[in-house]
């Protein structure tokens, strides 16, 4: 896969968001670590009020869902905002089907990638191994 140069790497699982950029060029990426914002995770309106059940999800999934929407809500203003133009998402299973459901149509279009995996913690090269893999 071709790694614009600019491009954001944001990795997002249901309690952690982590952002690189790539401060290298498509042929020799180089994956510089950004700041992590800080995400509002109070709105957890599709799971507030309901009890666990099978059927609903427990209050720990509500919170991964919540942390997952403030993740792609911040995405969202920085698209919109004209500060990230290319976008990789790298997030567990679970987390990005959460996410794909928040996506704005500008976000979609600036996607480069998305990859479904748990990669929180792990390094600028191995991020590029994983996303080579792909």
């Amino acid at each position: 896969m071709q790694l614009p140069h600019g491009a954001v790497i944001a990795l997002v699982d249901g309690k952690c968001f982590e952002l690189f950029r790539n401060s290298g060029n498509e042929a020799g990426p180089v994956l510089a670590p950004m700041p992590s914002p800080d995400l509002d995770e109070h709105d957890r309106a599709g799971g507030a009020g309901r009890d666990s059940s099978s059927a609903n999800p427990t209050g720990h999934q509500i919170d991964e869902d919540a942390h997952a929407a403030a993740a792609v809500r911040w995405l969202n203003q920085q698209v919109l905002g004209h500060k990230i133009e290319r976008l990789v998402i790298v997030a567990s299973p679970r987390t990005l089907g959460e996410m794909r459901r928040h996506y704005h149509k500008q976000l979609q279009a600036g996607l480069v990638a998305e990859l479904s995996k748990d990669l929180i913690g792990k390094s600028g090269p191995d991020i590029l191994v994983a996303l080579r893999s792909k």
